[in-house]
């Protein structure tokens, strides 16, 4: 099976800001980003096309793909920071909480938030369901952190590594073989 991996275009927010699982607007350049990958993905004919739900990616899929037949998957959101969504980084950072759980991301959860193991487990849930499908070529909307878990699974990579060398860009195809 072909998996094809997006991540969403350019999103409408200040930088420094988490946005994890809010419903933040795409930016001004969405039309050029989205002309963009239509080129890239060269007019592919999938077999199955699914997305997450929150506004970023579903606006994408959607003007891809029609309004039809998108499989949108809430196990394909971003990791839900809970109190430190729309909050900066810095806000983070400097606060008790936000200090501890950025020494220690990958074992605790955000603040009331979800564990990158929680969000590990719903992704890898998604991808094995999907190893069970007859089917040729697929293609995932989503977010930068479902995938790298995604290719810390597939390439059996631990993830936490993929935070420092794998960033894939807003816009951006990561293929796979599976």
């Amino acid at each position: 099976m072909e998996l094809f991996l997006l991540r969403h275009t350019c999103v409408d927010i200040e930088q420094g800001i988490c946005y994890g699982q809010s419903d933040v607007a795409v930016a001004a350049s969405f039309e050029d980003e989205k002309n963009q990958l239509k080129q890239r993905l060269n007019n592919i004919r999938f077999d199955v096309v699914c997305s997450s739900p929150l506004l970023r990616c579903k606006k994408l899929a959607e003007s891809l793909f029609g309004n039809e037949g998108i499989r949108f998957d809430e196990r394909l959101k971003e990791l839900n920071f809970g109190e430190w969504e729309l909050k900066t980084w810095d806000e983070i950072y400097n606060s008790p909480e936000g200090k501890i759980w950025m020494e220690n991301y990958q074992d605790l959860p955000t603040l009331n938030g979800e564990s990158y193991a929680e969000m590990f487990h719903r992704v890898s849930a998604f991808y094995e369901e999907l190893k069970t499908k007859k089917i040729d070529r697929v293609v995932v909307i989503t977010h930068a952190g479902v995938i790298r878990i995604f290719k810390s699974m597939i390439e059996k990579q631990p993830v936490g590594e993929l935070f420092e060398t794998f960033k894939p860009p807003y816009g951006s195809v990561s293929k796979f073989e599976i």
